[in-house]
């Protein structure tokens, strides 16, 4: 039974649907798989081109030629293993090439994702979860500091493995540990996770 109190909010696609989505790019030369793709992951791609180059134009400028590319290499699109990984990857080398284009060749000191959490990472219906503590919930999350919503987006909300964001972020696997220790045990502290909602404290502390 659905939850009368839950308002539903904005859900991720998933790597599974990216990839169907590519297929039929790939096979079938299909111009609204591309059009929902690029609707699907233009904002969280944007964000993230944003928190490298710190200018709007040129994130959608990085992001709109990505997608360029995606069409004009269609037909090797089954070949990409993890999407959503291939993707960002793609999207933070195209913004460090932005960069040294605009007379900059230098990493900023931490990607921090100056965006909000938007998406719930979790199935509110199946915890019976009122509208007013996923509000909470999300509320807390995007009161995390910068570097530590930048790596729990990642991780929560885009689905990427520690290893992957380590890697994504050119930190260490030790430093996204880290920073998701300190993100959740600000969660935990908010909302009492633990002891009002086992089901979701379980899902929040589930290490990738």
């Amino acid at each position: 039974m659905k939850n009368p109190n839950f308002t539903a909010e904005t859900i991720v696609i998933t790597n599974s649907q990216i990839r169907d989505l590519l297929n039929e790019i790939a096979l079938h030369n299909c111009e609204k798989a591309y059009k929902k793709l690029f609707m699907e992951m233009h904002e969280s791609l944007t964000g993230f081109a944003y928190s490298i180059l710190r200018s709007t134009e040129d994130a959608e400028e990085v992001v709109s030629d990505f997608f360029i590319t995606i069409w004009q290499r269609r037909t090797s699109l089954q070949t990409i293993e993890n999407p959503r990984l291939y993707f960002f990857t793609s999207i933070k080398n195209a913004s460090l090439n932005k960069l040294t284009a605009n007379g900059r060749n230098k990493l900023p000191n931490g990607i921090e994702w100056e965006t909000r959490l938007n998406s719930v990472f979790f199935n509110p219906e199946e915890l019976l979860l009122s509208a007013e503590v996923v509000q909470k919930i999300m509320q807390a999350v995007n009161e995390l500091p910068a570097r530590c919503k930048t790596i729990f987006k990642l991780v929560k909300e885009e689905g990427l493995r520690y290893s992957e964001v380590a890697n994504l972020l050119e930190i260490s696997v030790k430093t996204v540990e880290a920073q998701m220790a300190i993100a959740l045990r600000r969660l935990k502290t908010h909302s009492e996770f633990k002891s009002q909602f086992p089901e979701l404290h379980s899902l929040l502390t589930q290490k990738k």
